[in-house]
């Protein structure tokens, strides 16, 4: 039996212990995918939180049906699509930017690689960004992005092939 449909039976059932290992076991994954949707750590948190506030919420009527990740990422990607149209709508303090590049050569040089490429990322359709984040950064399988996407696997590939082109002509070489 999955490891998931038992966690998900007990949680139902209100053992706190299976909501700790839930957490425990999908938190790191799913924060990473809000940290690449946006710059911010703390919001990247507070997204991953309410990512799983969201999923317990709704707990009585999930049913597994599916992978249970597929679902939190679901969960969180459309957070995070929520948090690009508030982004949009606020300005960037140029003060916030140059205090953070201030501290240190190495940082400053992280923090242009991590604009670049974020900056890339924005410039690519929705639909080609989340498949770059799950397959880059996530490091998911085309057909596990297929799943979580709920598209069938010649559109991801056919995503993920004019994201890579795109980003090697904003960036200048292979994403990868």
């Amino acid at each position: 039996m999955d490891v998931d449909f038992l966690l998900i039976i007990k949680m139902k059932q209100g053992e706190e212990d299976a909501f700790d290992k839930f957490i425990r076991k999908y938190y790191e994954e799913i924060f990473n995918y809000c940290r690449y949707h946006c710059s911010d750590a703390e919001y990247a948190k507070d997204l991953t939180q309410e990512t799983f506030l969201k999923f317990f919420t709704n707990l009585p009527e999930y049913r597994c049906m599916g992978k249970t990740k597929n679902y939190l990422y679901t969960i969180a990607g459309n957070l995070c699509k929520n948090y690009y149209k508030k982004k949009k709508e606020l300005p960037v303090e140029k003060q916030t930017l140059e205090q953070e590049a201030s501290s240190s050569t190495n940082l400053l040089k992280n923090l242009e690689n991590s604009i670049v490429v974020e900056a890339a990322l924005r410039e690519l359709p929705e639909e080609q960004r989340d498949v770059v984040i799950l397959y880059y950064f996530q490091e998911l399988k085309l057909s596990e992005i297929a799943d979580v996407l709920n598209l069938g696997l010649p559109l991801v590939k056919y995503r993920l092939r004019c994201a890579k082109k795109k980003l090697e002509q904003f960036i200048g070489e292979d994403p990868r």
